[in-house]
């Protein structure tokens, strides 16, 4: 996270002095950085389960577990 920022920080200090080449190194160390982060790059995460996003949870295969919750809170 630290290189994330300095090289943010390093992009702004020579798109402000005018300084392209300088720019373009920064803009190159950003992506280094949120390659490394997993912030961009290939996906780390393909478990091929379905995208439950924005559902019910009665609706998801963690209806049976959530409705359980409510037996023990009594």
């Amino acid at each position: 996270m630290t290189e994330l920022m300095s090289a943010r920080r390093a992009k702004k200090d020579t798109r402000s002095a005018g300084d392209r080449d300088g720019v373009e190194a920064a803009r190159v160390r950003v992506d280094a950085a949120k390659t490394a982060l997993g912030k961009r790059g290939p996906v780390w995460c393909d478990d091929d389960a379905p995208d439950e996003t924005r559902r019910m949870v009665k609706n998801t295969r963690y209806a049976e577990s959530y409705a359980s919750l409510d037996d023990q809170e009594g």
